[in-house]
């Protein structure tokens, strides 16, 4: 499932990016033919995982497996995202992290007020060649 439709800009620490699919009937977060905003959190999530690749300095190398395991401060502004007539807009700022875990904060907005936002971890795999290193040299 690709939520995301566009990258608009990306740094070291930020990458803003934007998607009409919060409005397609056919959207699989969808329930009830609603599209609740607690569903941003997906899209967010999707940012951060783009903003991974753009980041890795391994250009072609595989992307590096995580998993979101926090997600705090999350503020809603609204209930549903499917009748925001714009394009969503997401936002992520590493404002932390290392080989092992990271941590963002985000934002998606809409019609140029914020819909939701909050802040996320998440937990990097250890690549298959990382940890086999590790466990020959114990």
């Amino acid at each position: 499932m690709c939520l995301i439709e566009e990258v608009l800009h990306w740094s070291a620490t930020d990458i803003r990016c934007r998607t009409n699919t919060h409005r397609l009937s056919a959207n699989p977060l969808r329930t009830d033919d609603r599209l609740r905003s607690e569903c941003g959190i997906e899209y967010a999530a999707q940012a951060i995982a783009i903003h991974g690749v753009l980041n890795n300095p391994l250009r072609g190398a595989p992307p590096i497996a995580g998993m979101l395991v926090s997600v705090r401060d999350v503020t809603l502004h609204v209930s549903r995202l499917d009748n925001i007539d714009a394009g969503l807009v997401i936002r992520g700022t590493r404002i932390s992290g290392d080989a092992t875990a990271l941590m963002y904060n985000f934002e998606i907005s809409g019609q140029s007020k914020t819909l939701l936002a909050g802040r996320t971890t998440i937990v990097l795999r250890t690549p298959p060649a990382a940890s086999a290193s590790a466990r020959s040299r114990r």
